[in-house]
């Protein structure tokens, strides 16, 4: 079964490893899948090499950018000319951009065909997965409009099933912004490679001592994209205020790299927080810093579910966040006897208010002053990620949904089934 898998960029992020492991994963199972993608622009990261490490060889279209382009007219007629060629069973498109070109393309592939005159258009099933969403925090008002009635008419036109990686997300795009019918929405959670971190108190100490950490120091770090949507002003703003009022021996690690570096790094200045600010830039070892950090934080205006939280929980790392997307769902239920506070403790970790820099700064406080409460979050936190995000669950979940999107118990009994009947595609080849 041929499964074309687009998605608008491999730059650093969940949704770039998310794709990989499915293009390479499903291929046991009988999908033999062609990842697509645009290519990375000047400032962000590139994680191709990710690809490359899984044997994944990607299809590259230059014009497809992350911003609406009058080269979108382009993607869209070579995506078009791709599906001519590949002749795909299924299209599933990954991330906002993508999920637009790639399914306005696949609507064209499906009926633009002389069977369609009696009624026959191309057997060509539609998918496409929310990491996370475009419907605040991103862009203006006119422009948040302007997507979200684009989704709605692909919702409409062009998807046979929608993915979301939480429950808090199907409610949000289909209850709240009214995407899609509900019958449309599958859960399907991430799933990530757990073997890398099965021995990171082994990897600890050694972490640490590579970045001369001492053994009293706490290492509160963050990790993601220097870009606004994931907001480290938020997160230097807690250092400022944490340092005013705390003596501990704390310092602040920031993982990862974008285009609002340069300014991050002055307003450290700015702030007198040189000596307690450490920006690690990109970083292609998470088994490794990791296990250093003590407390993993998020500040995020908008999120589907943070990768960087679920792998600070497979490494036992207790966490604090913004209460944004699917975050609440990692976090867990909230804790019966809470801290007279502004912040929430749940199961699994701390919640706070998008923006409330003094309330996560308390919360931090309090985590860091608590050394049992740390541990115990972690524990369960990493209990919790084993049995939820393995890899393995999430390709047995994709598989499950090919399947009866495909009407067949799995795509090696479809190639059986194809090699003894007449090809579905006959009928208005190009």
């Amino acid at each position: 079964m041929k499964v074309l898998r687009i998605i608008a960029r491999l730059n650093v992020g969940g949704p770039t490893r998310h794709v990989v492991w499915l293009t390479s994963g499903l291929k046991p199972d009988g999908y033999d899948t062609l990842l697509v993608a645009g290519v990375v622009p000047p400032g962000e990261d590139n994680m191709s090499y990710v690809a490359a490490q899984a044997g994944v060889t990607p299809f590259f279209i230059p014009q497809m950018s992350r911003e609406i382009s009058p080269r979108d007219a382009i993607t869209v007629w070579k995506l078009f000319r791709l599906m001519l060629r590949e002749k795909p069973d299924l299209v599933h498109t990954h991330t906002a951009k993508a999920g637009t070109v790639g399914r306005i393309a696949g609507l064209m592939y499906r009926w633009l065909t002389p069977s369609t005159l009696v009624g026959r258009p191309r057997r060509c099933r539609l998918v496409h997965t929310y990491h996370g969403h475009v419907f605040h925090g991103y862009y203006g008002p006119t422009r948040t409009r302007l997507f979200l009635m684009i989704e709605k008419l692909l919702a409409r036109l062009a998807t046979d099933r929608i993915i979301v990686i939480t429950g808090q997300q199907r409610q949000e795009i289909n209850e709240k912004f009214r995407v899609g019918r509900a019958d449309q929405f599958s859960v399907i959670p991430l799933g990530i490679d757990l073997s890398i971190y099965s021995n990171w108190k082994e990897r600890r100490e050694r972490s640490r001592q590579e970045l001369n950490v001492k053994p009293d120091e706490i290492l509160v770090g963050i990790v993601g994209r220097l870009t606004e949507i994931k907001n480290h002003k938020l997160f230097l703003q807690v250092a400022a205020l944490f340092k005013k009022t705390n003596q501990r021996k704390v310092r602040f690690v920031v993982v990862g790299d974008g285009h609002l570096r340069r300014e991050f790094e002055s307003r450290v200045d700015e702030l007198g927080l040189r000596s307690d600010v450490l920006f690690l830039g990109s970083r292609q070892d998470p088994e490794n810093f990791y296990p250093a950090l003590d407390v993993v934080a998020l500040t995020s205006l908008n999120e589907g579910t943070p990768l960087s939280l679920i792998e600070g929980m497979a490494n036992a790392r207790p966490v604090i966040a913004t209460a944004v997307g699917g975050v609440v769902d990692l976090l867990g239920a909230k804790v019966p006897v809470q801290p007279e506070q502004k912040f929430t403790l749940h199961e699994r970790g701390l919640a706070v208010a998008s923006g409330d820099a003094d309330a996560f700064a308390k919360g931090l406080d309090y985590l860091i002053a608590n050394d049992s409460l740390r541990r115990e979050l972690g524990q369960r936190g990493h209990a919790f990620v084993l049995q939820n995000y393995a890899k393995e669950r999430l390709l047995a979940d994709v598989t499950a949904l090919y399947a009866d999107l495909l009407n067949v118990e799995s795509a090696a009994e479809a190639a059986t089934c194809s090699s003894l009947s007449p090809s579905p595609f006959g009928e208005g080849k190009e």
